[in-house]
C-alpha cells in the first residue's frame, strides 16, 4: 500500500526560467517537508510507490501514485529552487543542438563544433544539422 502525503500546488507556467522570490519561499518549505517525510521512511524496501494528494487553491483535489524515485527527484528539485537555482530536466537519451550543448557546457558554439569536428564528441546529422546525445555531452 502506498503512503500518502498532501501537496498544495498552484498552476505552473512553463515559461518561468528562474524561480521567483515567492517560488523560492514555497520551495524551501516544500523541500523541508518532503525531505523530512522521506527521512522518516528510509530504506523501506517494500515501498516503491507513493500516493500524492494534489490540491488546488479552489479546493479540488486528486490522488496520484508516483514512484518513490520520482518523489526523491522532486525533493531535490525543490531544494535547488529553494536556493534560487533554475532546474532543467533532460532525458538521458535526448538529442541537443550544437547551441544547446554549448550552453550546457558553458562554452561557445564554435568551440563545441571544433570538439565535434576533432572527434572528441560524437554526433549525428539530421539534414544539415548536427545533433548530439545528451549523455555524450555529459561524458
Amino acid at each position: 500500500m502506498a503512503n500518502e502525503i498532501t501537496v498544495l500546488i498552484e498552476t505552473i507556467t512553463p515559461e518561468i526560467v528562474m524561480p521567483t522570490a515567492a517560488d523560492t519561499e514555497v520551495a524551501q518549505e516544500s523541500s523541508r517537508q518532503l525531505a523530512g517525510f522521506l527521512g522518516n521512511h528510509p530504506g523501506e524496501s517494500q515501498v516503491t510507490d507513493m500516493r500524492l494528494r494534489i490540491q488546488t487553491q479552489d479546493g479540488s483535489e486528486q490522488a496520484i501514485v508516483v514512484p518513490l524515485s520520482a518523489l526523491r527527484l522532486l525533493t531535490e528539485i525543490m531544494a535547488q529552487m529553494a536556493r534560487g537555482n533554475a532546474v532543467t530536466l533532460m532525458p538521458v537519451h535526448a538529442e541537443l543542438t550544437t547551441q544547446q550543448a554549448a550552453d550546457f557546457l558553458n562554452v561557445s558554439r564554435p568551440f563545441l563544433v571544433n570538439l565535434i569536428d576533432s572527434g572528441k564528441i560524437p554526433y549525428r546529422k539530421v539534414g544539415t544539422h548536427r545533433r548530439i546525445r545528451f549523455e555524450d555531452v555529459v561524458a
